[in-house]
């Protein structure tokens, strides 16, 4: 469904210098699978899911999908090819109510529709529905509001960038559960997971480890998970003991 070819990518640093984000990143990526990226702070998971979505352009190579050369598309057009991105950090609208935006991504929906959406991700709609997007909502919050979008507007491909921040633990289960019912072993969709959670990983089908810019591994889960397993654990540890991610992750090889 979509293929990463030769991608490299440049970003001009603090001082004006250009500096190598990624290098020579090769992926496909098939339709009904789940994909997890995971891999150090700062290796270049992000910039990939940018890339393939248009918010950065690449340096070099080329974006296919679904047969069709993207790499000059916009974020808009990416979009209505079926593409969706779900931000590590999503953005705040003041002013713009829960319903609404739930609207936004899916115009055919109906109240029972975001009701049920609302409850995947945890959100109680009796508490939400009406709710404003501005500084009402906590992190947390808005992140989940941002996977129900995602959900509802039923993408042919959708990127999740870290779905469990500011989830608790029967949240990310129920998470796991909805994602991966709608998107494996369906022909028509694919899910990308960008994560450290070792919840979310091992239920991947494949699990690209990427470090400094480039591919170290990639393979089944089940060939994968074990050779990350022990430092993805202690990373996880470290970081819930230091408030989430005041220390920063580790090499996982």
């Amino acid at each position: 469904m979509l293929t990463l070819r030769g991608v490299g990518l440049n970003l001009n640093g603090d001082n004006g210098d250009a500096k190598e984000i990624l290098k020579n990143i090769n992926l496909t990526f098939e339709s009904g699978k789940l994909y997890a990226i995971t891999g150090p702070n700062g290796g270049g998971k992000t910039s990939i899911a940018k890339v393939i979505m248009g918010i950065y352009q690449p340096t070099e190579g080329q974006i296919i999908f679904e047969g069709e050369d993207i790499t000059n598309l916009s974020i808009t057009e990416r979009a209505r090819r079926g593409l969706a991105y779900a931000f590590q950090q999503p953005p705040r609208f003041k002013g713009v109510y829960v319903d609404e935006v739930m609207r936004i991504a899916n115009p055919d929906i109906d109240e029972m529709g975001i009701r049920s959406y609302l409850r995947d991700v945890g959100l109680c709609p009796e508490d939400y529905i009406g709710r404003d997007l501005g500084s009402s909502l906590s992190g947390g919050e808005t992140k989940r509001l941002e996977v129900a979008q995602l959900l509802a507007k039923d993408a042919k491909i959708t990127i999740f960038d870290e779905p469990e921040a500011g989830v608790d633990l029967w949240t990310i289960q129920k998470l796991i559960s909805v994602i991966a019912g709608r998107h494996r072993g369906n022909d028509q969709k694919t899910a990308v997971i960008i994560s450290h959670n070792e919840q979310f990983l091992p239920m991947c089908d494949e699990i690209i480890l990427v470090a400094d810019g480039e591919i170290q591994e990639q393979g089944p889960s089940a060939a994968i998970w074990p050779l990350i397993r022990d430092d993805i654990i202690c990373d996880c540890r470290i970081r819930n003991q230091c408030g989430g991610g005041m220390i920063e992750a580790q090499q996982y090889r």
